[in-house]
């Protein structure tokens, strides 16, 4: 009965051993998703991608990660439309230490978010104001009653542990129709800052606009020209006409769209644009404009911890939102080369007890 007893426990050990061996993470992989159609589908709509460090990883601890993320990004895609270099880096909870922001701001990073209470030096801080998308949790409500301006940032994660979540395809739907700005971190980011730069000037019945070129993302900049006469022609730096933007247009090109007094510029650096006017304005009044088209707000979704863009991106496919996708390098889980040792074990300990018990029983039964 001992040795049965002891056989029995063998085979529990063994059993119990194969089945609670941890998988062991070493390295990292690779989101190929990231330069295979997903990726530059997502950059052709205006997506675009920052960073959130490595998978299990503290950047605060492991200063590293930064520009090793940074390094994992522009080798398989570009950050965004604009630009091939990532400006945006998702970091937890509300306070950043001076040593991590500084080594942010080396590496070239420009905005960060989005829990943070207070913006570190040299940084810009996003803010999550928008709630989430997760099914149960969005809040249209809030969404509802955003200022003037503003840019509404709406958490996004696809997965937490091994459950899959589900976004609001109400609130999705709702959004979808809202005459808001979809946008960026960094498209909304430097659109304002650009709007700050173009110089305007007025000879007879012309208006030169230009905007400068910029020493990071080349994106364009509107500013609102108030005038009392008609426009005859808006022209490009080649003397082309420039685009007239549609009143329904919610993601941000180059162009112009008359207003009741005046105009809508939006240029993009290194440009000029000449108006013709009708006759000699009296007066030219220019002001840089935070949302493009005109729009009440912006509206950016933002996916955090984005280890797998497919798995993230998968629902969204055929969505008017934009996002600004904060990519996390995945661990690589490697097999524990433990367990087939284990298993074999197992295979072969099973029935060679079994049957030694068997045995056993058989010449006991005879004696």
């Amino acid at each position: 009965m001992r040795n049965r007893s002891m056989a029995g426990l063998l085979m529990v050990v063994l059993l119990a051993t194969a089945t609670t061996a941890p998988p062991v993470a070493a390295e990292w992989e690779d989101d190929s998703w990231l330069s295979n159609i997903i990726g530059p589908e997502r950059l052709a709509h205006g997506d675009e991608f920052g960073c959130h460090g490595y998978e299990g990883v503290v950047t605060a601890e492991e200063i590293w990660v930064i520009e090793a993320c940074k390094g994992y990004i522009t080798e398989f895609t570009n950050a965004s439309r604009w630009d091939p270099h990532p400006i945006s880096f998702g970091v937890p909870g509300q306070h950043l230490d001076e040593v991590t922001a500084t080594a942010l701001v080396e590496a070239g990073f420009e905005i960060v978010g989005d829990l943070l209470t207070e913006a570190p030096e040299g940084l810009t801080t996003m803010t999550r104001n928008g709630g989430s998308l997760e099914r149960g949790v969005a809040d249209r409500e809030l969404l509802e009653s955003v200022e003037e301006d503003t840019l509404v940032s709406i958490y996004w994660e696809a997965r937490k542990d091994d459950l899959k979540l589900r976004e609001d395809e109400g609130v999705m739907s709702w959004l979808e129709q809202q005459d808001v700005w979809f946008t960026t971190w960094g498209e909304w980011h430097h659109h304002r800052m650009s709007g700050n730069e173009v110089v305007v000037t007025v000879e007879g019945s012309t208006i030169t606009a230009t905007l400068p070129n910029q020493s990071s993302w080349a994106v364009p900049g509107t500013v609102r020209l108030q005038f009392d006469t008609g426009v005859v022609r808006v022209t490009d730096s080649s003397g082309s006409d420039l685009m007239v933007i549609e009143v329904d247009q919610r993601n941000l090109i180059v162009g112009w769209s008359e207003t009741a007094d005046g105009l809508l510029l939006t240029i993009e650096p290194g440009m000029t644009a000449s108006i013709e006017l009708d006759g000699d304005p009296n007066s030219v009044l220019s002001t840089p404009q935070v949302t493009f088209n005109g729009l009440h707000h912006a509206v950016t979704v933002v996916g955090h911890h984005t280890t797998n863009l497919f798995q993230w991106s998968s629902d969204f496919q055929k969505s008017a939102l934009v996002f600004t996708w904060l990519i996390e390098r995945p661990a690589d889980i490697e097999m524990n080369w433990a367990l087939p040792v284990i298993a074999a074990a197992v295979l072969i300990a099973v029935p060679v007890s079994i049957n030694y018990l068997v045995k056993r029983d058989q010449r006991e039964l005879s004696e």
